[in-house]
């Protein structure tokens, strides 16, 4: 495996120098060798303190296959007051005769906070037209996500989706409402909500079968375990089973570090229980578990390897013991360093789950 770079950087440069060195350096590498061809499935704007740069690189060195096609890097510096950049297209793997070659485009431009508030005047000749554009801003940075998610003077904005991970946000009230402004203009993907998409797999494949199809409308219980800055995932696969079973969440109550609350279903009250739990080494959920008022039990937790889940079943005749099955789901769990790929995937799709579980969320936070 070898790795052919192609690269042009200026100082105190403007964003149609960038655009047009852009252009050369990929008419440049398809001329040395015309099987090579510029990918073309997204744009990513990643909007990142210049200090923690390294950081975010590492990163996303990480999201393996899914490589946006376009990268453009903001890197902020507090006072700076001018714009340089470096191009950079890599084509990766052997150039082979009668093969194409995907080259890959990533632009770092150093931008100052003075810049954040007009950044879709930079990011607009940086994108690749007619291409889905992604931001992800990890260090906050709202005024450049809301300059390149809102269009001026009526014009389409420069993103149509936002990359955001509530784990960021120290308040989880803060996070659910920054997520529900963006969502009424643009497409979230929220990490927080992926984290927790193997456990609503789960749920859901272990209700699918047609004859526990019916228990779903018997569920008495749900209670949900989450590492203590994990809370907007345990209320978003709460909110999911709202949105999808037709609850209506009231207010959750603290008593300690517990929440509690209910939702009214069609059949009854379903108690909700939410509690962090302080020995999880990665961000997201430790365990859910669900009960019927017909007395079954099925329990999912975070193990090696994946989920191991217990279904428990009440005798059948009297004086019969509980059934109880415990099973291990293999390769459940995508792990947190492949988190951020995932999301820059689910960029390209849309997932008609995601909104009303996140109004459900913001319900029950009142």
């Amino acid at each position: 495996m070898s790795t052919t770079d192609a690269v042009w950087s200026e100082q105190d440069t403007s964003p149609g120098a960038i655009e047009g060195a852009l252009r050369r350096l990929v008419a440049e590498c398809h001329a040395a060798a015309d099987q090579c061809v510029p990918a073309r499935t997204l744009n990513l704007v990643c909007v990142v303190d210049r200090e923690w740069s390294g950081e975010v690189a590492n990163r996303l060195r990480r999201v393996g296959r899914y490589h946006a096609s376009r990268t453009v890097v903001c890197a902020v510096q507090p006072r700076r007051t001018t714009i340089d950049a470096q191009a950079t297209i890599t084509v990766e793997g052997d150039i082979r005769a009668g093969e194409f070659a995907a080259m890959r485009e990533l632009v770092i431009v150093q931008v100052g906070e003075r810049h954040l508030a007009h950044l879709d005047t930079i990011v607009d000749p940086l994108v690749v037209t007619d291409l889905r554009t992604a931001v992800w801003a990890p260090h906050g940075h709202p005024e450049a996500v809301d300059a390149l998610t809102t269009g001026r003077a009526g014009g389409a904005p420069i993103a149509q989706v936002v990359l955001t991970d509530a784990v960021d946000e120290p308040e989880a009230e803060t996070a659910l409402a920054r997520a529900c402004e963006l969502a009424a203009r643009s497409e979230v993907v929220d990490l927080a909500w992926l984290r927790c998409t193997p456990w609503r797999e789960r749920l859901a494949a272990a209700y699918d079968p047609a004859a526990r199809r019916p228990e779903l409308h018997t569920l008495s219980k749900v209670s949900v375990r989450y590492r203590s800055d994990s809370l907007v995932s345990g209320l978003l696969l709460v909110g999911w089973l709202c949105a999808q079973l037709g609850w209506r969440p009231d207010q959750l109550t603290r008593h300690g570090n517990l929440l509690r609350g209910r939702a009214r279903a069609r059949r009854g009250e379903v108690e909700l229980r939410l509690e962090p739990v302080d020995s999880m080494s990665t961000p997201g959920l430790a365990g859910v578990e669900t009960r019927s008022d017909r007395g079954t039990m099925l329990a999912l937790e975070r193990g090696e390897g994946g989920l191991t889940a217990r279904r428990r079943e009440p005798p059948k005749r009297r004086g019969e013991d509980a059934f109880e099955h415990v099973w291990t789901v293999l390769g459940a769990s995508r792990g947190e360093p492949g988190i951020l790929g995932e999301g820059i995937r689910h960029a390209l799709m849309l997932d008609p789950t995601f909104k009303p579980a996140l109004m459900a969320a913001r319900r029950l936070l009142g």
